[in-house]
């Protein structure tokens, strides 16, 4: 009974340090009066190196830590040219020095290291461009543009990714 406790109380802890560290944040945004929002494990840098190390180039990456990153639409999306109908999703990226692709997964729910390709929706292009000021705590950002038109862009360290989204009629 007392090894029960100890066990209990250690999970708990361990579960809430994690917290802590990688805290799961989120972002919306209403377009065509329709809401958009992505909830994500936002992991901070601490001194560590980014891109190329914590994040290996040419591997899937969860977008984020801890639970894997998710997407719900009200709305039917046009993400730079992949059709994704209303609902839940999974965001998955794969990281390249010079080019990254978004992954728009159909399986929902499950931890940073669970990705299976058998549910990808599609694979996009993302626009990658390099920021001066560091971005220590990793950041996933929707902006509404003009019309029906915005953008989803995720920052960390030196390096921003994004990627138009249009909400369909």
């Amino acid at each position: 009974m007392q090894l029960r406790k100890v066990l209990t109380l250690s999970v708990l802890f361990v579960t809430a340090c994690a917290a802590q560290l990688s805290p799961r944040l989120s972002s919306s945004v209403t377009i065509g009066g329709k809401k958009i929002t992505v909830a994500y494990g936002a992991p901070s840098m601490r001194g560590r190196k980014i891109m190329g190390a914590l994040v290996p180039y040419g591997e899937v990456w969860c977008a984020g830590a801890n639970d894997a990153t998710s997407l719900e639409t009200e709305a039917d999306l046009d993400i730079n040219g992949l059709k994704v109908p209303k609902g839940s999703y999974t965001l998955w990226t794969l990281p390249k020095p010079n080019e990254w692709l978004l992954i728009v997964n159909r399986e929902t729910g499950q931890w940073h290291t669970d990705y299976r390709d058998r549910y990808d929706l599609g694979r996009v292009r993302m626009n990658i461009r390099t920021i001066l000021a560091p971005v220590e705590r990793m950041k996933i950002d929707l902006t509404a543009k003009s019309g029906n038109h915005g953008m989803l862009a995720l920052s960390w360290e030196t390096t921003e990714a994004s990627v138009p989204i249009t909400v369909l009629p």
